[in-house]
């Protein structure tokens, strides 16, 4: 009985020598980013810019893998069930890591339990913006022409249950107006709509909506952030006129479950520092992206209070899981 104790024993303090070891080389081969989109997202534009940049600080090659399919939950899946060796990684995005759960009738991981949040990349800037014959040129003015016309005024967002869905939802809520939301598969098909006047407003990503501004087609009331976004001052935030309106949609560096506290901690330290280059700002803003670096456990509370408001908004929206 000794004998097995001992061997125990010397079992679990090698287990426990071999963390800090493993920490020590990291990373002596390939890392892989998993996404859960097709090549192009902004997503994946941005895992790209920064991935190119990991490669130098981590003096190792960086594979994008995009898994699309599912809404994100195929590729989540998968990064769940990898090994926690900082190998394999995940950008995952706010739709997938807060909304899927209260979408979806059986998603395939826990966003809580089963990722290590490494740190938060950017926000995905959304505005409302309408097409020109529409006769508003504020969201006061967006909210008037709402009441005095119930039921006719319709908004396209890049799906249902999306963080432009949702923004929607909460506006119709918030200012009690009729509206309808029209749901396209991706935000481009959402732009391309609203430029040729099929649908009156849409709630669109940055990176959809400033290419179609010169068309003189449409234009943007608002953002939906709490603050104005820095490269557009000029343009008010929705929570300007109705107050209290938030919608926050994001990215952010995850691993599995379980990863080594020192590998977070590198992973974290040096795409920090890669956000912080002036280039690679000045791109992810062409994208509609603001750097948003952050702790691991800045990014765990993002998640966790993500899932509790999606949840309320997607109960209010009357969606019914999948």
């Amino acid at each position: 009985m000794s004998s097995i104790r001992s061997t125990a024993l010397i079992a679990f303090a090698f287990a426990a020598l071999a963390v800090p070891a493993q920490a020590q080389t990291y990373p002596n081969r390939p890392v892989t980013i998993v996404l859960g989109f097709t090549p192009g997202a902004a997503s994946d534009t941005a895992a790209r810019l920064v991935g190119e940049h990991l490669n130098t600080a981590l003096g190792q090659p960086i594979v994008l893998d995009n898994r699309a399919g599912a809404s994100g939950n195929i590729a989540a899946a998968y990064v769940a069930r990898s090994a926690p060796d900082g190998y394999t990684l995940m950008v995952g995005v706010d739709a997938v890591m807060t909304s899927n759960v209260h979408l979806f009738k059986s998603v395939p991981f826990d966003p809580v339990k089963d990722f290590a949040p490494i740190t938060g990349m950017g926000a995905n800037i959304i505005c409302l913006a309408v097409n020109t014959a529409l006769p508003v040129n504020s969201v006061a003015e967006f909210i008037a022409y709402a009441k005095a016309n119930p039921g006719k005024v319709n908004y396209g967002s890049s799906g249902a249950g999306s963080p432009h869905h949702l923004a929607g939802e909460l506006l119709r809520g918030k200012a009690g107006i009729d509206i309808t939301h029209v749901p396209y598969k991706g935000g481009g098909a959402a732009a391309n709509d609203l430029l040729g006047g099929h649908i009156n407003a849409a709630f669109l990503s940055l990176s959809a909506a400033v290419p179609l501004i010169s068309s003189g087609k449409i234009k943007i009331l608002a953002m939906v952030e709490k603050q104005r976004y820095a490269e557009m001052k000029d343009i008010p935030t929705i929570s300007e006129t109705v107050p209290g309106f938030e919608m926050n949609s994001w990215l952010g560096l995850f691993a599995p479950a379980g990863t080594p506290q020192p590998i977070v901690d590198r992973l974290n330290a040096e795409v920090g520092k890669i956000l912080k280059i002036a280039a690679v700002k000045d791109r992810l803003a062409t994208l509609g992206l603001a750097v948003a670096p952050s702790t691991p456990a800045e990014l765990a509370e993002i998640v966790s209070s993500g899932l509790a408001l999606r949840g309320q908004l997607v109960k209010a929206a009357g969606i019914q899981p999948e």
